[in-house]
């Protein structure tokens, strides 16, 4: 495999900067090399800050090679989704409708990550205004393509992101998930991503409803890497006024493996959607190898109804609100599905809305129920394995509710932690994910049973399979 040092885990740069075997100038600069090789066939970066790389890179190595780096995430390789800000360079969501004015200041998370030392390689392509779980729009020249097998597409919203961590572009990436944004993706590209519990990671110029929907996190190889780069990402930031108060220090120290002890169900059904025979056989396979590792696992009828019927006008309603923000003279310029889904948002009512705003409430205490009898809930990640990168979102042959988001949508309705790790491949060598969701604030919990469950299922990184279709790219 080529670039081999761009697939290193955190601790593995770690132990080589501190040596010198490596340094962080070396490092960023084959990871740059990769993307001027690699993402004219992928399409996933919005912009490369060459300059900005290279520099942070060389302050790293003169802090390494004095014995004084700032913590783990000093010299490490990240991308940024092009919806939060990046000082100096635009923020355009995706879209031809907004301002290509550089950003004044960095948003929360990269401020964090930059303190912490990480290196910024520049900001991943997202769909419009991240409306749907694919990654193609009117701003990128055509569409954002699965690393695994390039027909196919990484999924979205942080579609971008994920593919630039499974195609060793970064060491990790910032995502983040309104609806299955970070789980979607991750789970396509065969990576592990967490949204946590939300406010947990600070965000800022957030407005309307999805302000509350929406969750930050890495995507990783690794959830080591997660881990470390969880830690530094939620670190406080007064501009948020729906954060969550600051984690303690320390407050991801010392995981272990853990999934004996646990009451663990397993819902491969939820809200009346299921997975497909291939996606449904992997998941049943690895929770089987979960058990024979000791852990207590009972398949269980979904806890809720479906979802489409009582937060649709959610959904579409939010779009509206985004619309009537654009002059009514630049609507030509929107991807025409998020355009027609967001006029029908125009007829949304108070009434409805207020609506939806208790069913989301219902959702909550029905979850919280659930919760008082399992510690952490089993599910596919997705109903299917990535698509076809000529997929249209939500049309007949592929509609969101059913063949998207049924089972990550969920939990940004209600606030709660979930995760996507690979468990196994499709027989067209495409991964499958399994989502793990525990109570609020059960971020903790969450990534110990990821540990177990990436030690259990044994899911090499970067997989054979992946590593034959990248080289195949080079």
């Amino acid at each position: 495999m080529t670039d081999a040092n761009c697939f290193l885990t955190i601790a593995e740069l770690g132990e080589r900067y501190a040596t010198g075997a490596l340094k962080p100038g070396a490092i960023a600069s084959q990871h740059l090399e990769r993307i001027a090789r690699i993402d004219p066939r992928l399409n996933a970066m919005q912009v490369v800050d060459v300059d900005g790389a290279l520099k942070a890179a060389q302050e790293s190595d003169d802090r390494w090679a004095a014995g004084r780096p700032l913590g783990p995430l000093d010299g490490i390789t990240v991308t940024i989704k092009d919806n939060v800000d990046v000082a100096g360079f635009p923020t355009r969501h995706g879209s031809l409708t907004t301002s290509d004015a550089p950003a004044a200041a960095d948003s929360p998370v990269v401020a964090r990550l930059r303190e912490a030392g990480a290196v910024i390689l520049g900001k991943t392509r997202l769909p419009e205004f991240g409306w749907k779980g694919l990654t193609d729009g009117p701003l990128q020249d055509g569409p954002t393509r699965n690393p695994w097998n390039i027909a196919t597409s990484p999924g979205g919203s942080s579609g971008g992101a994920a593919a630039c961590v499974a195609a060793g572009i970064g060491t990790v990436a910032f995502g983040n998930d309104g609806g299955g944004s970070i789980r979607i993706p991750a789970n396509l590209c065969g990576l592990y991503g967490i949204k946590p519990t939300f406010g947990r990671v600070p965000h800022h110029l957030q407005e309307g409803m999805f302000a509350t929907l929406v969750a930050g996190g890495p995507i990783a190889r690794t959830v080591e890497d997660a881990i470390a780069t969880l830690d530094v990402m939620a670190r406080p930031d007064d501009r948020d006024w729906f954060a969550l108060p600051p984690a303690s220090d320390g407050w991801l120290a010392g995981l272990q493996p853990r999934l004996e002890g646990l009451r663990i169900a397993y819902v491969p059904v939820l809200g009346g959607i299921g997975a497909d025979a291939e996606v449904r056989a992997v998941v049943d396979a690895a929770v089987e190898t979960l058990r024979s590792r000791g852990a207590s696992i009972t398949e269980v009828a979904s806890p809720i109804g479906e979802l489409k019927s009582r937060f649709e006008v959610y959904w579409i309603g939010a779009f509206a609100r985004r619309m009537r923000m654009i002059p009514k003279d630049r609507w030509g310029d929107l991807d025409p599905a998020f355009r027609d889904l967001a006029e029908r948002g125009m007829a949304v009512t108070i009434d409805q809305l207020l609506d939806a705003e208790a069913a989301r409430a219902a959702l909550g205490r029905e979850f919280a129920m659930f919760h008082r009898d399992y510690d952490l809930m089993l599910t596919p990640t997705m109903p299917h394995v990535a698509p076809a990168v000529e997929t249209i979102y939500h049309c007949q042959a592929y509609d969101r509710w059913r063949d998207s988001v049924p089972f990550t949508l969920p939990f940004n309705l209600t606030g709660q932690p979930a995760s996507t790790a690979p468990c196994g491949l499709s027989a067209s060598g495409l991964p499958i994910g399994l989502q793990v969701v525990g109570p609020k604030y059960s971020e903790r919990l969450i990534l110990e049973a990821g540990l177990a469950i990436e030690q259990a299922l044994g899911f090499g990184q970067p997989h054979p399979t992946l590593v034959r279709a990248l080289d195949a790219l080079v």
